[in-house]
């Protein structure tokens, strides 16, 4: 990602503001994951409440999801065009309206499917800008590790979701229970138009020219491919390792609920791990593709440990859980560097929309090799794909920024 001039580095470095920054994008991915992951735990008292078949309320909470899949790249150009604030601080603040909206009246079904698809087209808008900023207001040598920080949003608004999200339906049904990502996503937007800057930007050509597209060359379309494909173990594991090890295993859920969530835990520690590797290095691809030989040979641990011993399926899962997920930030800070600071927002977004894709088609085609009880196949052919990925990853392109 281009800066501002050759001593924009080290003013990036001195300015204490960074970190205020870093901790509000950090905060504004989180709401949004608040919801788009939480929406899940309203299935039971949403189901009891209105009467839904799983099928239905299964639904209604993929509409977030699909609302967020269209919008990824359009929040990004349009980030790239009126900066990170004002597309965060909008996004995320409508967003939460809409969930105001959802949570004070008794609508219809279709409603609320259209109004959790209008949410989530919104809150797509942080998932580049929030990037964006981080990216910008970081220099090279640290963008790892202020990426690796960003990226562990996830974890943190699945958490928050699954504490507050099952007692407050319980207590005061689930439209209510919406309330709580609604007023996360308006409070973190009002502290973001509040708080945040935008980056210094170069400044733009006299002749009033655009920068070339980056996408006329393979070198991002790799790095994107290349991510999609290192999604499939990590949705491989979060999607069947809780019916596994209930199923198979005869662990307990609530047993089963505690093991993952310490695996989270130690997933949101690789993605910082991973970041600080690639800062050390001086490179995200090289580190990305080592993860990618890594998760293959994970995978074919866990079916190994599936037709062998309990606590090598154990280990391996573990091991899983916080291999899959490490290389993430690595693909979005290396699309954004590659891409350029004019074209950084659309590069995430693209980045994200394959991501999305592939997450939402691992589960279901998996499920079909799985059947009763192919575990062990399934996690085979899940390695398959980061094993596709060390070939896609295209470290010789990548090179030291102008």
């Amino acid at each position: 990602m281009a800066q501002v001039g050759s001593g924009a580095d080290e003013q990036l470095r001195t300015s204490s503001r960074r970190w205020l920054i870093l901790a509000l994008g950090l905060a504004a991915q989180t709401a949004s994951c608040s919801f788009l992951y939480g929406i899940p735990f309203l299935v039971p008292a949403m189901r009891a409440a209105e009467g839904l078949t799983l099928a239905e309320a299964g639904t209604v909470v993929a509409a977030p999801s699909i609302g967020l899949l269209f919008t990824l790249i359009v929040w990004g150009a349009a980030a790239d065009r009126y900066g990170e604030r004002l597309i965060m601080a909008l996004g995320l603040g409508v967003s939460g309206l809409l969930l105001v909206y959802a949570g004070v009246g008794n609508h219809p079904v279709g409603l609320l499917f259209g109004v959790f698809l209008a949410a989530g087209a919104c809150t797509a808008s942080v998932n580049a800008a929030s990037g964006r900023v981080v990216m910008g207001w970081f220099a090279k040598s640290e963008r790892g590790v202020a990426m690796g920080i960003r990226q562990t949003a996830q974890p943190l608004g699945v958490g928050v979701a699954a504490l507050g999200l099952p007692p407050l339906a319980a207590h005061f049904g689930f439209r209510a229970a919406i309330l709580l990502p609604a007023g996360l996503a308006i409070a973190v937007a009002l502290l973001v138009a509040w708080l945040v800057t935008d980056p210094p930007r170069p400044p733009r050509p006299a002749s009033g020219e655009k920068p070339p597209s980056p996408y006329r060359h393979a070198t991002l379309w790799r790095v994107h491919g290349a991510s999609a494909l290192l999604v499939v173990p990590q949705f491989a594991v979060s999607a069947f390792a809780p019916v596994y090890l209930v199923a198979v295993q005869h662990w307990s859920p609530l047993s089963a609920g505690w093991y993952l969530a310490v695996v989270q835990v130690l997933g949101a520690a690789g993605r910082l791990g991973s970041g600080w590797w690639s800062d050390r290095v001086g490179s995200r691809l090289r580190p990305m593709r080592q993860l990618a030989v890594s998760s293959c040979l994970v995978m074919l641990l866990v079916a190994l440990g599936d037709v062998s011993w309990p606590w090598l399926v154990l280990l391996a899962l573990a091991l899983a859980g916080v291999i899959t997920v490490a290389d993430n930030g690595l693909g979005f800070t290396a699309s954004a560097e590659l891409a350029g600071l004019a074209w950084s927002g659309r590069a995430m977004g693209t980045q994200n929309t394959g991501q999305n894709i592939a997450a939402s088609l691992t589960p279901p085609l998996l499920g079909l090799v799985i059947g009763d009880s192919r575990y062990a196949l399934a996690f085979c052919v899940a390695a398959v794909f980061p094993a596709l990925a060390v070939l896609v990853v295209p470290v010789r392109a990548e090179h030291p920024e102008p």
